[in-house]
């Protein structure tokens, strides 16, 4: 009985039910973050708003690429889903290019760029887009690790006789328009 338990504890029994709450611990962390930056966006945009009136189509934006974003939810057991996992990341795309281009409309004012709580806040934002970044980088690696366990021998031959049938965690993708260089335009000629 001993050897039997020991000879278990070292198979490697426990790394697919270890793995997959890591995996699911990383895709928290992710929605955390994206939550994150939906909870400061209506800071951001009463903020601007109290200075660039005239630019509500922007905020509008804004505001309905939030909405949507919010809207689409992923739960754990969808992320072996590809296509719910792309509808996610395009809406969270979504919103990312309308932030986008609130910062450019912000770069027309200088007295909202000087603005202490404006600048706090983009600040904040800034910072949101990198832990964003850093999330879906770990939860990329969770994907790696969880999705090796079921590939390699002998873990894949442990795995499927205590685990049974697999089904691949879906990654993250870069949406196609990633793929170029940004163009930077001051609007100035020449």
């Amino acid at each position: 009985m001993i050897l039997a338990a020991v000879m278990l504890a070292s198979c490697g029994i426990n790394d697919v039910p270890e793995k997959k709450n890591n995996l699911d611990a990383a895709w928290s962390e992710v929605q955390n973050q994206y939550q994150r930056r939906a909870d400061l966006i209506p800071n951001l945009v009463r903020t601007v708003e109290g200075f660039a009136q005239q630019e509500r189509e922007v905020l509008t934006d804004v505001i309905e690429a939030r909405a949507k974003a919010t809207s689409i939810e992923i739960t754990a057991d969808d992320l072996t889903d590809p296509d719910k996992l792309a509808q996610f990341e395009a809406a969270q795309q979504q919103l990312s290019g309308a932030l986008s281009r609130l910062m450019v409309t912000v770069e027309r004012y200088p007295e909202l760029r000087s603005n202490e709580n404006f600048l706090a806040l983009q600040s904040q934002l800034e910072g949101t887009e990198n832990r964003i970044a850093v999330a879906r980088r770990d939860y990329i690696e969770a994907v790696r690790d969880y999705n090796r366990e079921f590939m390699v021998i002998p873990d894949r031959w442990v795995a499927a006789i205590f685990n049974g049938s697999y089904e691949p965690a879906a990654t993250f993708e870069a949406a196609p328009e990633a793929q170029s260089a940004p163009e930077v335009d001051f609007g100035r000629d020449g």
